[in-house]
């Protein structure tokens, strides 16, 4: 059975560094598997993509050795449990806030007696090169489990909240974040107090021992968040990617003034 290189590398200290894939489109995803990256984020949370269509992107990720995880809609057992049994090595879990988020959300994406995942599925063994008995025998080891930090309730209960057994890593959603912090009148939160925020959740991965992520947007950013000591980093998606590169175009042959098309 193949193993999950992402997840070794974590427990490691080592960084690994992946996109989101944001568009919905297999023949995007196959490129994408073959770039380099150590893993690709299907987003079924803010996407248009379906469960039929996150399988095969799954599966084609899978196939071209990469890892395939996926950001799924909301932290419930049903929506977790569907994209493990179509193929996913593992999960991105948004807007976890409290303890017991963080225990539903591990216990989910493992079997009994360590969690409450029912057996069931096919093409989950299939993407791990695995017989279903294999599969289901070795699948707790190699889940990735990983839990954002979305909200700045959960950032003052970082320990709390995240030191439940079996999360592999946090990862930051900057921008719920930043909304989160929000004052009364709805002004985002100055940039010195949003960095400490970011600082805190650092440290407290730190001292919990639990791998710290973020969603960067330049080569440059990425370098800095990783010397610092982050190691889930996902650097812009394939849409960023996409919009990016016409943007240059456009703004360098004069063709008109590029628009600032997706943030992320």
């Amino acid at each position: 059975m193949r193993t999950n290189p992402v997840k070794r590398l974590l427990k490691a200290g080592q960084p690994s560094v992946g996109t989101w894939l944001s568009l919905g489109n297999i023949t995007a995803a196959r490129f994408l598997a073959r770039a380099g990256f150590d893993w690709l984020t299907v987003d079924v949370e803010h996407s248009l993509v379906n469960v039929e269509t996150t399988t095969h992107m799954i599966a084609s990720i899978a196939d071209a050795g990469c890892v395939p995880l996926v950001r799924v809609p909301s932290n419930r057992h049903d929506h977790i449990k569907r994209v493990l049994d179509n193929g996913g090595f593992g999960v991105v879990v948004p807007m976890v806030c409290t303890r017991q988020e963080a225990q539903d959300a591990v216990s989910a994406c493992l079997y009994p007696p360590f969690g409450t995942r029912s057996v069931g599925g096919s093409v989950h063994a299939l993407n791990f090169g695995a017989s279903p008995v294999e599969y289901y025998a070795k699948a707790n080891d190699e889940i990735l489990v990983v839990l954002q930090c979305e909200h700045i309730q959960a950032v003052r209960n970082f320990d709390e909240v995240y030191s439940v057994p079996g999360v592999d890593a946090v990862f930051v959603g900057p921008n719920d974040l930043a909304a989160s912090m929000r004052d009364p009148t709805g002004r985002p939160p100055a940039a010195d107090v949003f960095q400490q925020a970011l600082a805190d959740i650092l440290a407290g991965a730190k001292r919990i021992g639990v791998p710290a992520g973020i969603h960067t947007f330049s080569i440059e950013e990425a370098k800095a968040r990783i010397a610092d000591g982050w190691q889930f980093v996902a650097v812009n998606s394939e849409l960023k990617f996409m919009a990016d590169g016409a943007k240059q175009v456009v703004d360098g042959l004069g063709l008109g003034k590029g628009g600032d098309l997706a943030k992320y």
